[in-house]
């Protein structure tokens, strides 16, 4: 009854996003959650999938050709640096955006996300996420440098204005070896 990390973090970003939307996939890694991303928006919508490394890029570029999505513009670049992709027309009407914090699976382990880059991230997309929309973190913290990540983001989420942001951790606690746990903001007005 309980769902896995994934399959939660899906839901969630489901019952957010519209057909239509514009929404962001801000670690595109292997292109599995921008793939659901472009299905969910349809083609009159539009994604903006992110990624620092180039084999990301690709590999998103892939899974988008076999799945035939025309609807999503790749960005070879750190997340922190959205604003400067993101159409300021966008302000207030993205709807929705997701992370998977950590590292590309089968590449470089040394190439990680870091607190500081994902923090200036949520923040600039929550300046950009419409009312009732969520912001989607799956937190990987298993690996060096990871405790550091979710520390500062942890720290983040948890000093949001109650008043503008409902914020929710969903995490198994009798798992072994630090299992991931999703973060989900959702923007109040």
């Amino acid at each position: 009854m309980l769902k896995n990390i994934i399959p939660y973090a899906h839901d969630l970003l489901k019952n957010s996003i519209r057909e239509g939307d514009t929404v962001v996939d801000a670690t595109c890694g292997n292109g599995n959650d921008t793939v659901l991303l472009s299905n969910l928006v349809g083609e009159s919508g539009h994604v903006y999938a992110v990624d620092v490394q180039q084999q990301a890029i690709e590999k998103t570029k892939e899974r988008l050709e076999e799945s035939k999505a025309k609807n999503v513009t790749c960005i070879h670049d750190s997340h922190a640096k959205l604003e400067q992709h993101l159409p300021e027309d966008l302000q207030g009407k993205i709807g929705g955006a997701v992370f998977n914090l950590g590292y590309l699976p089968r590449s470089d382990k040394q190439i990680i996300t870091k607190g500081d880059s994902t923090i200036t991230a949520v923040e600039t997309l929550l300046t950009f996420l419409r009312k009732k929309a969520l912001i989607v973190l799956v937190v990987y913290h298993g690996h060096e440098g990871g405790a550091e990540e979710r520390d500062a983001v942890l720290s983040f989420v948890q000093s949001l204005d109650q008043k503008k942001y409902s914020v929710l951790k969903y995490q198994f606690l009798n798992q072994q070896n630090n299992p991931p746990f999703v973060l989900a903001i959702e923007k109040l007005v």
